[in-house]
């Protein structure tokens, strides 16, 4: 039987490794993403997801971008399921998991793309769909290490 936080009954509390991967019951393991409770605010969890994509962590960035689909308004939580997607494709990838991969991104970036007129959050929709495209060309040739996609700008 697995134990979950409270605030968040779907966040399993089992260690994991920096990939998502479960590590037995007492192993130390990644820190987990956020603190439990309702989600950060829509830019505060792009720059977590960024920051955690930087640090090599796609799963737990996946895992911010994930809160923020399920708290997000009707009319954005296609865009936020998208950016998580393309956060388990790398972790995928990763994990040498090609297949998955590349229907993650796939997926990802289909879900993303719907938002390239309107994009809300100062997101730049055609900069993901330009490195969804790179990705896919990296799954494709066999690549596991992905570079991560630009959220946000440098300055935040």
């Amino acid at each position: 039987m697995s134990v979950r936080e409270p605030a968040r009954p779907r966040r399993n509390l089992r260690p994991r490794d920096a990939l998502g991967r479960p590590l037995p019951y007492g192993s130390a393991g990644e820190p987990p993403s956020a603190e439990p409770g309702p989600a950060l605010d829509p830019v505060d969890s792009l720059i977590q997801a960024q920051q955690l994509l930087a640090a090599g962590r796609p799963f737990h960035a996946h895992e911010v971008l994930e809160d923020q689909w399920k708290a997000a308004p009707a009319e954005e939580r296609e865009l936020w399921r998208g950016l998580a997607q393309l956060a388990v494709g790398i972790t995928h990838a990763a994990r040498g998991n090609r297949v998955g991969a590349r229907r993650l991104v796939q997926r990802g970036r289909d879900n993303v793309a719907r938002f390239s007129r309107s994009a809300p959050h100062g997101l730049d929709v055609d900069a993901l769909l330009s490195w969804s495209d790179q990705a896919l060309a990296e799954i494709d040739a066999g690549r596991s290490a992905l570079t991560s996609p630009r959220f946000v700008g440098p300055n935040q």
